[in-house]
């Protein structure tokens, strides 16, 4: 197949690539620069432009672009680009399928587990209901923006937990694991909705075969607490998990990105994913750990 992807030199996107390539598919990258090589074309999400020239021999089309939610704080100014970023990405693709004369078969769009809120004692499945919060409201308007796509083009909107990878969400814990200052995160027992950056590309790569539409989970398959992900890491470089960061500091610090990313409970399911035939390389959050601290 020939992929376009935007997003491609992020930590997924350079991951998805690998795989992409190593598959046998042909990959073209949306930039926002002058293009350097016959595979990459200009688009300014921003303004809602796209080279029109991108879509034109294109099989399947993969959004990864949206601002980090890793960047802290999240001021009411970098919340709109949170918003923004996401909206505008998506909007751009979906307005050039529609003009195109051949659209592409697939849209597989990046989406968040942060749609359902934070859910403790519930299992969450694609039919789960979303939350009230600021990052559910974020990712209902994001996949609104996806579903207008063609008629004819499949789309997939895979929501994304906890990615683990030294360039992820946890790299602000490693430095504080190897001091030996890590500890649980308020009490500790939060379900982390993890998946290995490995398996995240992976699963996305199988996406483009599959048959399903809508929301599709990406999570790991075994669940696991913040104190399971972390306690991981302190096992794996053998350093103590022993002191704690109380909920109020951790809110009084971050308010919205504590509770959205790292006190939220969601037990979020994969059996969906699963039950189309993808198979996890690392199955628990341990694995995906040690996976992890043994790249380069």
């Amino acid at each position: 197949m020939r992929v376009l992807i935007s997003g491609a030199s992020g930590l997924i996107g350079t991951e998805v690539c690998r795989q992409l390539g190593a598959a046998g598919h042909t990959v073209a990258r949306l930039v926002r620069r002058d293009p350097r090589t016959p595979n990459e074309f200009r688009w300014n999400p921003a303004a809602l432009t796209l080279d029109e020239a991108a879509l034109g021999q294109v099989d399947a089309v993969i959004n990864l672009s949206g601002a980090s939610l890793a960047r802290l704080p999240w001021t009411s100014g970098y919340r709109r680009q949170i918003l923004e970023s996401r909206v505008q990405a998506t909007r751009t693709l979906t307005d050039a399928m529609r003009r195109s004369a051949r659209p592409p078969a697939v849209l597989l769009n990046a989406s968040a587990v942060g749609i359902y809120g934070d859910r403790p004692g519930e299992v969450l499945t694609e039919e789960s209901a979303p939350g009230a919060d600021f990052l559910a409201g974020v990712v209902e308007a994001w996949e609104a923006e996806a579903r207008r796509a063609p008629e004819q083009t499949r789309v997939v909107t895979f929501r994304t937990g906890l990615v683990v990878a030294r360039g992820g969400a946890l790299r602000p814990l490693l430095p504080l694991v190897r001091l030996g200052v890590a500890g649980p995160l308020g009490r500790g027992t939060a379900h982390w909705p993890w998946i290995s950056l490995h398996d995240e590309a992976a699963a996305i790569v199988h996406l483009l075969g599959s048959t399903l539409s809508g929301p599709v989970n990406l999570v790991g398959p075994t669940p696991a607490t913040s104190n399971d992900v972390i306690k991981a890491v302190a096992t794996a470089l053998h350093r103590p998990f022993r002191i704690p960061v109380p909920e109020l500091v951790l809110t009084l610090a971050l308010q919205d990105a504590a509770r959205a990313l790292l006190l939220a409970d969601q037990q979020v399911d994969s059996a969906l994913l699963q039950n189309d035939g993808f198979v996890f390389a690392h199955h628990t959050a341990g694995e995906a750990v040690e996976w992890m601290l043994a790249q380069a």
